[in-house]
């Protein structure tokens, strides 16, 4: 008769240092838990290095993202969805064209150190905001990334995809998730070999943890049990509701293992999970997830208002401005629809900062714009107001806050499946395309200033592969970026089904392989095991060049870290 709950340290030792008698001729999986932390190569997990994700899924309209403002064609094909150039273009022509930094709502300041007129509110300001490349500008919604990108700890990655790009929301969230494009028989993620690479699977009780409705493949494999919250104030491991400190349910599962066993080499491994998700469990009934231990708060008079706001608005009161102006519904800064994911999103930042998980994350959903997506307003424009202050308030409270992780030593990247068309369609949305955009932000992140000149990547004429304006014409060598998917790259031939569709030169591998080898600190063995196509040169995840699975040039890792 066993029980996990007396598998003592004595007992652990004991059968550890049996097994280590035969380390020598044992494959790297008969290795105790312990011993593979030891042995594992880089530093995953040993540097206090950490990442948190996050998922916008059904596919993010790049192109109302990033806006490749100086494409005169970027307006005529987007009539009712586009953004408007700023008015100050009238009297300044140059000044989309003229590199500076953001117009940060934070201080009422634009790239020229001037104050906005009180009646260009930068609450409702509409207009796109000038980014510092002098061709890309960024939608009105995302203003509260100013402040991120101005300090230089933010990366605009737009034209991110991979080869072969699926247009099945399902098939291209896998794709993204296992690492694999067009690889439907890999199982397991990204993050998750990325755990199993750092040797801590197993042996420590929090690795990876996600905030959403099920544990996403990014985190999903076969040999380690990562966790996954579908509610932070109510969690749900193994099938045990555990409110905090619900000693009645730990004793529980404690009882629920009783029973003979027959000595199996497995049988480790299942009383080290047990272990863990009870050390899980005392962990989270620790902290304190409920609204009522949302204090977290910003440390500016945020839009130039009269009080700081909360940074994770989780009710009306704690929205924006709401409550300081006797509950003036136009003062929200985030919809109020969105409390859940920053519920959430304010879970995983807790649990980065107050435990020693190396990656957490949760999702964002909405993003499938068919019909009626909106312009400066509406509901996309909702969806990326909840982008912009997530990631301001991560910002904030990783320097405010800060315990076991710091905003220099965390990487937020966000993810979404695929962009949409470039030309918006009759039901005034977009439809399923090819490449989108990727946010990348930290304060290790080299971005604006930072040794990134601008911190745009993948939208300018100057770019190693470079933006080109223009319509859609029938000839790859004439034809716009905005329309480049389905042209050879060398000949006029095109495929009707792609074409028209924003072509990659980023590959999101190529991001998420640079943030885990330069930030988490894994060996470039360990890389082209988390990533299998970092192994093959030909398909320039490394260091660029024209990709051998479909010929499009693309540009490697992007030097962001």
């Amino acid at each position: 008769m066993k029980n996990f709950n007396v598998y003592s340290r004595r007992s652990f030792l004991d059968r550890s240092v049996k097994t280590s008698l035969g380390v020598a001729l044992a494959t790297l999986t008969d290795i105790p838990f312990a011993m593979k932390r030891a042995l594992a190569e880089g530093s995953i997990g040993k540097n206090g290095k950490k990442v948190m994700f996050i998922w916008l899924r059904f596919g993010n309209d790049g192109l109302n993202n990033i806006l490749p403002i100086e494409d005169s064609t970027y307006a005529s094909i987007r009539p009712t969805i586009g953004i408007g150039k700023d008015p100050v273009v009238g009297t300044d022509p140059t000044y989309y064209s003229t590199p500076g930094n953001c117009f940060d709502p934070t201080t009422y300041s634009d790239s020229g150190g001037t104050l906005r007129a009180p009646a260009d509110d930068p609450y409702s300001y509409s207009r796109a905001i000038k980014l510092g490349n002098g061709f890309a500008a960024l939608h009105p919604a995302l203003k509260f990334l100013a402040p991120i990108y101005n300090a230089g700890d933010l990366a605009l990655l737009h034209r991110v995809a991979y080869p072969k790009q699926s247009r099945s929301h399902f098939d291209s969230q896998n794709y993204w998730e296992n690492g694999n494009p067009n690889n439907n028989l890999s199982k397991d993620g990204i993050f998750y070999r990325t755990i199993m690479e750092s040797g801590l699977a197993n042996s420590a009780p929090l690795t990876g943890v996600s905030i959403q409705s099920a544990l996403p493949l990014i985190l999903r494999g076969s040999k380690a049990a990562m966790t996954n919250l579908t509610s932070p104030t109510r969690y749900d491991l193994l099938g045990v509701p555990t409110p905090g400190g619900d000693n009645k349910a730990f004793n529980a599962i404690a009882g629920a293992n009783y029973f003979p066993f027959p000595e199996k080499r497995n049988r480790e491994l299942l009383d080290l999970q047990y272990q863990n998700m009870s050390n899980t469990l005392r962990i989270f009934s620790a902290m304190d997830f409920t609204d009522a231990g949302n204090v977290f708060v910003d440390n500016v008079n945020t839009d130039g208002d009269t009080a700081p706001y909360y940074l994770f608005p989780t009710t009306n009161a704690k929205n924006g401005g709401y409550a300081l102006h006797a509950n003036n519904p136009t003062k929200y800064v985030v919809p109020t629809g969105q409390y859940g994911f920053f519920g959430n999103l304010k879970a995983a930042a807790m649990i980065l900062n107050k435990t020693d998980a190396v990656i957490a994350g949760t999702e964002l959903g909405g993003f499938d714009t068919h019909q009626t997506q909106g312009g400066a307003s509406g509901g996309h424009a909702n969806l990326l107001r909840s982008i912009g202050w997530a990631m301001y308030a991560l910002r904030k409270y990783f320097m405010l806050y800060a315990d076991k992780a710091t905003w220099d030593n965390l990487v937020v990247v966000t993810l979404s499946e695929f962009g949409r068309t470039s030309v918006e369609n009759s039901d005034k949305g977009t439809d399923h395309a090819e490449a989108g955009v990727m946010y990348v932000a930290g304060g290790a992140v080299k971005g604006y200033g930072q040794g990134n000149a601008s911190g745009v990547f993948g939208c300018s004429p100057s770019e190693p592969v470079p933006w080109k304006p223009g319509p859609r014409t029938t000839n790859a060598v004439t034809c716009g970026t905005m329309f480049a998917a389905g042209f050879s790259e060398s000949a006029v031939t095109v495929n009707p089904v792609t074409a028209g569709y924003l072509r990659r030169a980023i590959d999101y591998r190529s991001v998420l392989g640079e943030v885990i080898r330069k930030h988490l600190g894994a060996t470039q063995n360990q890389l082209n095991n988390i990533i299998p196509g970092y192994a093959n040169v030909g398909e320039g995840l490394l260091n660029g060049g024209t990709s051998t699975v479909d010929g499009t040039a693309i540009r490697g890792e992007l030097g962001i870290l």
